[in-house]
């Protein structure tokens, strides 16, 4: 049987790519889309790569509008939500793929975004090492998912191996990132013009005020228990869409490049959409672009006593729609790889 899905913000770069990826599900049906400013229009009329949703006429983001479906995705900014969800019953999955409800502690909410906090849902990221084993299992059966934040599941794919098998300090983590602007949504950004962005690169919300921060020390201590401590600077680089993170922790003296290979080996054994790189070799990010696939590359770097682990994704597929997909999946028990690519777009 298809299951009925409604994407809320279809008018947007996250809510058009789980529309584009759902086009490919053999068990999940686009029939409704709902904007804002867009309201009334065909949706091809707005997002014109989208030839699958034929007519789909966006209609206004409100419950009951949303209602009646077996399955609700949310691309909406973060904040709008919380309230949303409230309203909808527990007969019907809904994902969120903003902030709304991943955090955890209210405390954290506060710190770094306005208004309410909402609660936390189970989060996104199947791959994710967690003391019991994978997030996945927390993800078996559930209504309400909250889909990760694309920098904050890039780098805590990237460490969580080497922290769950003890070889790195979870203290003095570096995350440097380069970002493509597609990340930031599609309102209209004027630091985010073509004629700023060309030729340059630029770092934002440095010095530890980047909303991802709490929520990649949360999924970091799911396999201890600890929170640690994490720098993290991500840079704004001319790519449409990806993300390129480079990752550092302090390694556990006597710990080896043999013993954080092994560790990554046995973590993402069988992981469909990670792929550990050989040693010595190193992901780039358009080998992942359209592919809901997180490519690793590992290193020691003895003479810092780090391990440097560099990751690449593509931000609005296993950064976001993929991901939300992806968990959608196991929540309606269906295959996790449904209508979700492995492979990338050729440049």
């Amino acid at each position: 049987m298809v299951l009925r899905v409604a994407v809320a913000g279809a008018s947007g770069y996250a809510g058009g790519e789980v529309i584009r990826l759902l086009a490919q599900h053999p068990d999940l049906e686009v029939v409704t889309v709902t904007g804002h400013g867009s309201v009334g229009k065909r949706l091809v009329d707005v997002q014109p790569h989208l030839a699958s949703a034929g007519d789909l006429v966006l209609q206004d983001t409100a419950p009951e509008v949303l209602a009646g479906h077996d399955v609700v995705f949310l691309a909406l900014p973060h904040g709008a939500s919380g309230a949303l969800a409230a309203a909808l019953g527990d007969d019907v999955l809904v994902v969120d793929a903003g902030a709304d409800h991943r955090l955890e502690d209210a405390a954290d909410w506060a710190a770094f975004y306005p208004g309410d906090w909402h609660g936390a849902w189970p989060y996104g990221v199947p791959e994710l090492p967690t003391a019991a084993g994978k997030q996945r299992d927390a993800l078996r059966g559930v209504r309400r998912i909250a889909a990760p934040g694309c920098n904050a599941s890039t780098v805590a794919l990237a460490l969580a191996p080497a922290i769950a098998a003890g070889l790195v300090e979870q203290h003095d983590l570096v995350a440097v990132l380069a970002v493509g602007p597609s990340g930031a949504g599609r309102a209209m950004r004027t630091d985010l013009l073509a004629a700023e962005l060309l030729g340059s690169a630029s770092a934002y919300a440095v010095g530890g005020t980047h909303r991802h921060v709490p929520e990649v020390l949360q999924s970091l201590a799911k396999a201890t228990g600890v929170r640690g401590s994490l720098s993290f600077t991500p840079v704004l680089v001319p790519m449409a869409r990806g993300i390129l993170a480079t990752c550092t922790a302090r390694l556990v003296p006597g710990t080896t490049a043999e013993a954080v290979r092994a560790a990554y080996e046995a973590a993402y054994a069988g992981e469909r959409f990670v792929r550990l790189l050989p040693a010595g070799s190193f992901p780039a990010v358009q080998h992942v672009l359209g592919a809901n696939t997180i490519a690793i590359g590992l290193a020691v770097d003895a003479a810092a006593g780090r391990l440097v682990a560099v990751a690449a994704i593509d931000n609005l597929v296993k950064g976001t729609a993929g991901a939300a997909i992806q968990s959608a999946n196991l929540a309606l028990g269906l295959d996790e790889a449904a209508g979700l690519p492995i492979d990338g777009v050729a440049p």
